[in-house]
């Protein structure tokens, strides 16, 4: 008798949860879905832990030098095997422009944080709605390059051996590269691959082109990326096959963002409903106005 009361107790189908239960699970998923008016303070300190985070960890991939160096013939064979190896010709004709190669040498340097920071601040005021959404396309972006800089050392094309680029930070004398010069120190020179130059700065076009309504700012958006690629090629800092794996990690922060959010980031709503009084952080019920535009 008793072994008939296991069995039939072992047999017994797990209890499923009720329409209650369903419902209450489906309506804190949808909160924490939902956009939320992004608070000033907790940008600042997250964006500043996650950029001392992301360098610390860049920094701390061990460099070494000579898998770097063996991984960066294997790029350039393969971009002479694909008849695109035209990296040094770049280098060359752009290095004897003096004032091009020098304002190129800035603008690697420089751009790429300012920028990114600038659509931040641009995303925070004017598109609440959609600013932790498209955060989160950047944030996953550079986690995934973390992983390739640990997983395929990669010096740039300027510390080859045995080929003719010429480093124009060194040549002219510029501070153009936390990787070159006095600086190379505080910054793994042999984390190349992917290109966060790329991923960031296409980043920054993207949402400028889905979001801006002002038409030059999305021309500016969509040529900002391309001029990146001339210039970490041209200042040879990077293989354009570097670029290839910046878009890569692009594609899979977008991937993440929308599989979460249900949508792209574009299309999530651009204004934040108001947060009524004693409600905490349910949302709005209907007919609440929305928070005016900052």
């Amino acid at each position: 008798m008793g072994d008939s009361t296991v069995t039939t107790l072992e047999g017994r189908e797990p209890a499923s949860a009720s329409p209650v239960e369903e419902a209450a699970a489906t309506g804190r998923l949808r909160r924490l879905r939902a956009p939320r008016r992004p608070r000033l303070w907790f940008e600042i300190l997250l964006i500043a832990v996650s950029y001392a985070t992301y360098s610390l960890v860049r920094n701390a991939v061990p460099e070494q030098r000579a898998e770097a160096l063996r991984n960066a013939d294997l790029i350039w064979r393969f971009e002479g095997q694909l008849g695109a190896a035209f990296e040094e010709s770049v280098n060359h004709a752009v290095n004897s422009v003096t004032w091009l190669v020098v304002g190129m040498n800035y603008y690697y340097a420089t751009l790429h944080f300012v920028v990114t920071l600038g659509v931040l601040v641009w995303l925070y005021r004017r598109h609440p709605g959609r600013y932790a959404a498209t955060r989160l396309v950047l944030f996953v972006t550079t986690g995934f390059a973390l992983v390739g800089f640990y997983l395929f050392p990669l010096a740039p094309p300027r510390l080859m051996n045995g080929q003719d680029f010429v480093d124009t930070v060194v040549v002219h004398q510029t501070w153009g590269s936390m990787a070159s010069g006095d600086l190379k120190t505080v910054s793994n020179q042999y984390a190349a691959m992917p290109s966060m130059h790329i991923g960031w700065s296409l980043w920054c076009g993207l949402t400028l082109f889905a979001l801006s309504r002002v038409p030059w700012a999305r021309v500016l958006g969509l040529l900002y990326p391309v001029v990146t690629l001339v210039v970490i090629v041209a200042t040879a800092n990077h293989f354009w096959l570097d670029a290839v794996g910046g878009v890569l990690c692009l594609a899979v922060g977008y991937g993440v963002a929308h599989a979460w959010y249900g949508r792209r980031p574009s299309a999530l709503p651009r204004e934040v409903p108001v947060t009524p009084p004693g409600r905490g952080k349910r949302a709005a019920p209907e007919g609440v106005p929305l928070q005016k535009q900052v």
